[in-house]
């Protein structure tokens, strides 16, 4: 499709590949591919499978590449015929077991990107990697977020408790990362647990163990999951973050309720956010932690 310039079919294919995408990167074929038709699968968000696996499908590509190209099959030469596919491999979103078990062994990256992908997964402030940390799978669209508090007063302080907050949603979303308020101290690193639970069955549906630099301000930074998770309509949720670190700002003048309209469709995602009974470290509906929920439609 792509060979004779037919962009409608390729987007039907590439949508397919998302729907199989397993099947599709085990294919016979996959090896035969193109490295223009690689890139264009591995710059997509929407692909159903583990970032471990689809290491492991572009290295069987750069094998045959090599083979292609009458190169010896060495692991200098896997990572010069990959050219900028491998920059499109999402290694942050592997669990450190996965990482040490295959990419970091395979001698395909450099001491240095080895070394920078360990302390992205065990230390804060976590160092800049040059890969894409964005989660894959079912996020078609722009990334949305919400906040539910209309102000930030200072100080809110940790214990080892949970902040917590239910809520439910009018349809269903994929939900990627919390917002949260950093330190009133000025710049520092947090450890930091985050999760969504089923509030009935009290299943955690997921979580990260992570960490998130501050800047001091009063603005909100960034914590992702792993993988998107799935939110369905009218279902109680219980977002849960544990922090680990000095007091930080925290949010007032709660709303109950939280309409996001989008700009280009005018599609309205209406949150409603209730008490989490127990221990919630003081977080409610009208004050505390966990201000932004950040998902897609």
């Amino acid at each position: 499709a792509r060979l004779f310039d037919e962009p409608q079919l390729a987007s039907l294919c590439l949508e397919n590949i998302d729907k199989h995408t397993a099947d599709a990167i085990t294919a016979e074929g996959f090896t035969d591919i193109d490295l223009d038709t690689l890139v264009a699968v591995l710059e997509r968000d929407t692909l159903g499978i583990r970032e471990v696996r689809l290491f492991s499908a572009v290295v069987r590509w750069s094998e045959a590449e090599c083979q292609r190209q009458q190169l010896p099959v060495t692991p200098e030469n896997k990572r010069e015929v990959l050219g900028k596919a491998l920059a499109l491999i999402r290694f942050p979103l592997m669990t450190i077991e996965e990482f040490a078990a295959g990419p970091a062994q395979s001698g395909i990256l450099v001491d240095r990107e080895v070394v920078s992908l360990f302390l992205h997964f065990t230390v804060n402030p976590k160092p800049r990697v040059d890969f894409i940390d964005r989660p894959r799978c079912c996020l078609r669209g722009k990334e949305c977020s919400i906040n539910r508090f209309q102000q930030v007063e200072s100080r809110w302080g940790y214990s080892g408790t949970s902040d917590r907050i239910r809520f439910s949603v009018n349809k269903r979303i994929f939900v990627v990362g919390f917002g949260l308020y950093g330190s009133i101290h000025g710049p520092t690193d947090y450890q930091v647990n985050i999760q969504i639970i089923h509030t009935d069955s009290n299943t955690v549906l997921g979580q990260n163990d992570t960490g998130f630099s501050c800047d001091g301000s009063a603005s909100t930074f960034r914590v992702m999951f792993k993988e998107p998770v799935e939110v369905l309509p009218n279902v109680n949720y219980t977002a849960c973050a544990t922090l680990k670190g000095p007091d930080s700002h925290y949010g007032t003048k709660g709303l109950r309720k939280v309409t996001h309209e989008s700009p280009t469709t005018g599609a309205k995602t209406c949150f409603t956010f209730c008490y989490a009974a127990g221990n919630n470290n003081g977080t409610s509906v009208e004050d505390g932690q966990i201000p932004e929920v950040i998902f897609y439609t």
